[in-house]
């Protein structure tokens, strides 16, 4: 009676750590921007493929808009275990010491989506990547945004229209280096203040890739938008250093092929999404939309270029001449 006691026991004992052993590898995946931007999506294909290619071994679950972690928090999250996955700003980094981030924050760097794709699939990119793992991060890849550009109640035609006012930007020292060189008064806030502060009128403005601006419903809010394309603003796709490298082999190289998959997809519909939200802005009648001439962007690139220069003591000469290398940018022909 005994024995068959314990054999029930030991049975239910097997049956119960076979259970354990099938529970799926969960990854709790953060963002701070809409489920529907472009990085939004991407987050999604990334879970959806995942669970794919791993046959259910993972789950990824995306919390999008700041739900789970507000943006100054989620870094310290991923690296304390709390949170396994993030895709945030480029600029996020130069707070953990890794200021040659900040070179994706230079004004006019990047001509068009093939000059930064050269960086981002380059040795440059590569090497930017590899910076963040002494901080417990592994880097898996960079996620477009889009190209920003200038939003105010007031109409935007001249770098001088930016005098005085007060523009969101996110925590950045070039950034705040680019709104003084206009005459602005950079303000620092989390994304998910902005709309609010808008609103209220503590801040005048705002830089924005056109899908930000619009599911975040701030063109309800902002009376002009001139497309300067001045600046870029992309995520990279990075995950606790500790966790990946704990994970099976197979999995991780599973999870590898479903970021790739992921990547390429968030680059697709980048500028797909920000045209059509540009359309979107356009019809609702609530903003105004201007184009800046030939001469007008040549005037606000005159304006911002300076702070290359400037911006070297911090992010690094060696970085940004690695970069106009790779892009064929020369500062000295405008």
């Amino acid at each position: 009676m005994k024995v068959s006691k314990l054999l029930i026991g030991l049975f239910a004992g097997a049956l119960s750590l076979a259970a354990y052993a099938q529970q799926p590898i969960v990854i709790k995946f953060s963002h701070v921007v809409a489920a529907d931007t472009p990085k939004g999506k991407a987050a999604e294909m990334f879970a959806k493929k995942a669970g794919e290619l791993t046959k259910g071994k993972v789950k990824v679950e995306v919390y999008a808009n700041s739900t789970l972690y507000k943006d100054k928090e989620e870094m310290e999250a991923l690296q304390l275990g709390a949170v396994q996955m993030l895709a945030p700003s480029l600029a996020k980094f130069g707070p953990l010491g890794v200021k040659d981030f900040e070179v994706f924050d230079l004004p006019f760097i990047f001509s068009d989506l093939d000059a930064l794709r050269k960086v981002t699939n380059g040795a440059v990119g590569k090497q930017l990547l590899a910076k963040l793992e002494p901080k417990g991060i592994r880097g898996l890849g960079y996620w477009d945004n889009g190209f920003k550009s200038f939003s105010l109640n007031t109409p935007i035609k001249t770098p001088a229209d930016l005098k005085g006012k007060k523009l969101r930007i996110q925590s950045s020292k070039v950034l705040e280096e680019q709104v003084r060189a206009l005459g602005g008064l950079p303000q620092v806030m989390a994304f998910s203040e902005v709309y609010q502060a808008l609103q209220t009128g503590v801040v005048d403005g705002t830089e924005n890739p056109i899908s930000n601006l619009y599911t975040q419903k701030m063109h309800e809010v902002q009376k002009h938008l001139t497309v300067t394309d001045h600046g870029y603003l992309g995520y990279a796709v990075i995950v606790n250093k500790k966790f990946w490298d704990g994970l099976p082999a197979d999995v991780r190289a599973q999870l590898e092929d479903a970021m790739e998959q992921a990547t390429r997809y968030a680059n697709q519909i980048a500028k797909v999404e920000n045209d059509g939200a540009l359309e979107a802005v356009k019809k609702s009648g609530k903003t105004t939309v201007y184009v800046p001439t030939k001469e007008e962007r040549l005037a606000f690139k005159k304006a911002l270029v300076p702070v290359h220069q400037k911006m070297e003591g911090r992010v690094g000469k060696e970085v940004i001449q690695a970069v106009y290398k790779d892009t064929g940018f020369k500062p000295d022909s405008l």
